[in-house]
C-alpha cells in the first residue's frame, strides 16, 4: 500500500492544507476515503476493519476525512480526465435524503464514458439547465443529446438552443438512454448500503466520490505514466 501512495512532503498544496489538521497516517486517511467510495461499504464497516489492523478510529472521523477530501480530489480529476463523446445520453436518478426523493442527473457518452453528474433537490427546468451549463462548460457542446420523456430536459435545453448558434440536436428515444440507465446501477449499488442521506449537502459530496471513483474504474483519468496503473494508484496519484 505504501508504495501506491505519495508521502505528505509531495502532496497537492491544497490537499497538504486540509491534512495538515487531520491527525492520523496519510496512508490511513487515503485508505479509508478511496474503500469508502469505492466499495460497498458502511462506515461502521471502516471503523471495524482499521479496528482489525489495531488502528483505532471513529466512524464519525472517516465521514469528516471523506467530506473534506473529496471535493479536493474531485478538483484535481477534473483537470487530468479524459475528453469525451458528442453523443451524450442524459438520465435522472432517484436518491432519498431525509426521506425524501432527491435527483442525481447523470449523463454519459455513446462509449458508456460519465460526461457529468449534479445532484438535485427539484425537478425543474433551472436545475437541469444548471446541469446542461455544468456539463457543457466542463467538457464542451455536444452534437446531440438523448433525453426521456422529462419535460424539465427538454424545456431546459429549447431555452438553450434559442440562444445558440448552432442547436444541439435534442433526441427523445428511450432504448438509446439504456446506456445511462444501466450505468445508474454501479452509482446506486454503492449508495444501497448506505441506508440513508440524513443531509443534502452531505450526500452531494458522497455522491461525487462515487461518481469519481467509477470514472476512474472505466478509465477516464489521463496520465502520462508508460505503465498502467490500478484503479486504486490512479486514486492516490490525484494528491500529489
Amino acid at each position: 500500500m505504501k508504495k501506491t501512495m505519495t508521502t505528505r512532503s509531495t502532496l497537492a498544496p491544497d490537499i497538504a492544507k486540509v491534512l495538515k489538521r487531520l491527525h492520523y497516517p496519510l496512508e490511513v486517511i487515503l485508505l479509508c476515503v478511496r474503500w469508502y467510495v469505492a466499495y460497498s461499504l458502511r462506515l461502521r464497516n471502516l471503523e471495524e476493519m482499521m479496528a482489525e489492523r489495531d488502528i483505532c478510529v471513529d466512524h464519525s472521523t472517516v465521514h469528516r476525512w471523506v467530506i473534506k477530501m473529496v471535493p479536493l480530489f474531485e478538483k484535481t480529476f477534473r483537470k487530468h480526465k479524459r475528453p469525451v463523446g458528442k453523443s451524450w445520453r442524459v438520465d435522472e436518478t432517484y436518491i432519498k435524503v431525509k426521506g425524501s426523493w432527491k435527483y442525481l442527473c447523470r449523463a454519459v457518452d455513446k462509449p458508456g464514458h460519465t460526461i457529468d453528474f449534479l445532484f438535485r433537490a427539484k425537478r425543474e427546468k433551472a436545475a437541469a439547465r444548471r446541469f446542461f451549463e455544468k456539463a457543457i462548460g466542463q467538457n464542451g457542446s455536444p452534437d446531440s443529446v438523448t433525453i426521456d420523456k422529462s419535460g424539465a430536459s427538454l424545456t431546459a435545453l429549447n431555452a438553450m438552443n434559442s440562444e445558440r448558434e448552432t442547436p444541439i440536436k435534442v433526441r427523445q428515444t428511450k432504448y438509446l438512454n439504456n446506456i445511462v440507465e444501466q450505468d445508474h446501477r454501479a452509482i446506486k449499488r454503492r449508495t444501497r448500503p448506505m441506508l440513508r442521506f440524513r443531509d443534502f449537502n452531505c450526500a452531494r459530496v458522497i455522491l461525487s466520490g462515487i461518481e469519481l471513483m467509477h470514472m476512474i474504474k472505466k478509465g477516464q483519468v489521463k496520465y502520462s505514466g508508460r505503465t498502467s496503473l490500478s484503479a486504486a494508484q490512479q486514486f492516490y496519484s490525484l494528491v500529489s
